[in-house]
């Protein structure tokens, strides 16, 4: 079965997304083309143009955590031809963060938490994001979702790997999977260079998966030719056993269609690694163990 391991839906009258309805230009580009709904229906119809069947909802910024988590939880519930799960956020540094993650838990749909540690340096210096690495609650809260059973999507920038890695090291029981390959948003020579060193104290652990995913975010004119160097790095490093792929989608629609960008890995990952890069590693991380 493929999966398209990594999307975002919303539905702007159910949940408040503050960030989209920002008159501001962001690091992956001006929100404005997909400040509307983005339904369920729109999203598998280009998927399963591809040939996908199923999915993984990643959450994406809504003002209230839990209620944008209840939202999908019911798109889930009412799909009947569409297999989804979904990644929750989570302040795993909050007082009542045991409370929250057992309330996540009475959501069937629910699998993992992101809280995104870094975007790009320049919007992680206003939002301080980069600190949840030495705040030992955040630390904490990793274990408490491990505990549950939640695996944790990772979102940084190369910089922070390092100590990430440390972290990470500490609780194996914890599955991590690299959001957007670990946004390697300098893609000169010497910045993807510098991208691929940081990489390996991430990918050197057992514990830790990784996306292909939301690589038009820093660069609205990507090729094939511009990512194949990110993509073979990628697999090199994890292995084809340790990669998925995702569409990113609506966001990285801002730079491609779903067909081009689906085919553009598809070019660019050996044919013996499809089945696990376009649904079986995801399968694995996301699905198994569930009904």
């Amino acid at each position: 079965m493929k999966i398209d391991a990594h999307h975002h839906l919303w539905d702007l009258k159910k949940v408040h997304y503050p960030w989209l309805m920002e008159d501001a230009v962001r690091f992956f580009g001006d929100p404005k083309p997909i400040a509307r709904n983005y339904l369920l229906a729109e999203f598998s119809a280009d998927a399963r143009s591809q040939g996908f069947e199923a999915s993984v909802h990643i959450q994406v910024g809504a003002e209230d955590g839990f209620k944008e988590a209840e939202w999908v939880d019911m798109v889930v519930r009412y799909s009947k031809t569409w297999p989804m799960v979904q990644v929750v956020f989570c302040d795993l540094t909050a007082p009542d963060v045991i409370t929250q993650l057992d309330r996540f838990k009475e959501l069937d749909s629910v699998v993992g938490v992101r809280q995104i540690v870094g975007r790009a340096p320049e919007e992680d210096a206003r939002t301080g994001t980069n600190a949840l690495l030495n705040n030992p609650d955040f630390v904490k809260g990793l274990h408490a979702a491990a505990e549950r059973g939640f695996s944790f999507d990772l979102q940084l920038v190369p910089e922070l790997m390092p100590r990430m890695a440390e972290i990470v090291a500490q609780i194996p029981n914890l599955k991590v999977v690299l959001c957007h390959a670990g946004s390697p948003y300098d893609h000169s020579t010497k910045g993807l260079d510098n991208w691929a060193a940081q990489l390996r104290y991430l990918s050197e652990l057992p514990n830790v998966w990784c996306k292909l995913s939301g690589l038009g975010m820093f660069d609205h004119d990507w090729t094939v030719a511009k990512i194949k160097p990110i993509v073979n790095q990628v697999l090199a490093q994890f292995g084809i056993e340790r990669v998925m792929f995702g569409s990113n989608f609506p966001v990285d629609s801002l730079s491609s269609d779903y067909h081009t960008l689906f085919h553009a890995y598809r070019e660019l990952v050996p044919a013996g690694g499809h089945d696990a890069v376009f649904g079986g590693t995801a399968s694995a991380f996301y699905f198994d163990g569930r009904d």
